[in-house]
């Protein structure tokens, strides 16, 4: 998908614009808020105190006053919620099966993995404000451990025909947390794409506000490695791509990476991510 701000395509949706990291600075107005975005790649003369200093009594991201310090909650709230990340295109593979569900795996064999949204919204009315997005869309969708994705006929990259079925797909709700869960499993690979997990974040139907944001997850190569060379995954071979090599990643892919941490017998990770849905 283009980033084409508020724009609208030719459905007549509007699509998401997400904040420059000057935009976020000025938004957030915090020391916190330099540490966050400077961590996101690349560095930027923002004008905010340095490290260890404070702002003359400032709003934090949250919305609540840091009466002249920048506390540990308004840290928190800045490298938690209002994260600026890169939209990236949906691929040939999305189906939109309509399955309201956590659980996407339909046992589907491989390493299990626990996948938290955290989902931000940024209002910029008389007073700036990023808090929790709470009823919005997350879907997800990805290959299983051979490479095969669902619903899909492929006569390139992987050469299967699985019209008809639906797993490794599905969406869910964010809660009044801007919260949504999956459980799943860490994808596996197919011919000229790194490792990777597709997801869309759009309003509901019922809304007249109209927003759809669309992008991509990545996973270390190190730890790939590590997970591909037991089964089912080995089963496939040696993968032709790392995210230094992959084309889709070079746009943004290392804001993308998800952070992974031992959970039982997989792994668990939560993506942080903050969405402008005003529109001028």
């Amino acid at each position: 998908m283009e980033k084409d701000g508020a724009k609208k395509d030719g459905s007549g949706v509007p699509r998401i614009r997400y904040l420059s990291r000057r935009e976020m600075l000025a938004l957030i107005g915090s020391t916190a808020a330099a540490v966050t975005f400077a961590g996101c790649g690349g560095s930027e003369q923002s004008g905010q105190p340095g490290a260890g200093e404070t702002t003359g009594g400032s709003t934090s991201a949250a919305g609540g006053s840091t009466g002249g310090e920048t506390t540990g909650a308004a840290a928190e709230t800045a490298s938690t919620t209002c994260v600026v990340k890169p939209e990236q295109t949906e691929g040939p593979y999305y189906v939109d099966v309509g399955l309201d569900r956590s659980d996407i795996r339909e046992e589907r064999e491989g390493v299990p993995l626990e996948l938290t949204f955290n989902v931000s919204r940024v209002d910029q009315g008389e007073v700036s404000a990023c808090g929790p997005l709470a009823g919005a869309l997350v879907d997800v969708w990805h290959c299983d451990a051979l490479g095969v994705y669902s619903g899909v006929e492929d006569n390139a990259a992987g050469d299967f025909d699985t019209r008809g079925q639906t797993f490794l797909r599905g969406y869910q709700v964010t809660d009044d947390n801007g919260v949504a869960r999956f459980t799943t499993i860490y994808p596996g690979w197919y011919r000229g794409r790194v490792v990777h997990i597709h997801f869309t974040i759009r309003d509901s139907a019922e809304s007249e506000q109209g927003y759809e944001f669309t992008s991509q997850l990545y996973f270390d190569d190190a730890l790939t490695d590590q997970v591909f060379a037991e089964g089912p995954y080995a089963e496939k071979g040696e993968r032709d791509q790392r995210n230094s090599t992959d084309g889709i990643y070079q746009g943004g892919g290392d804001e993308m990476l998800l952070a992974l941490t031992p959970n039982g017998q997989g792994y668990a990770a939560t993506f942080d991510i903050a969405l402008d849905t005003t529109y001028a």
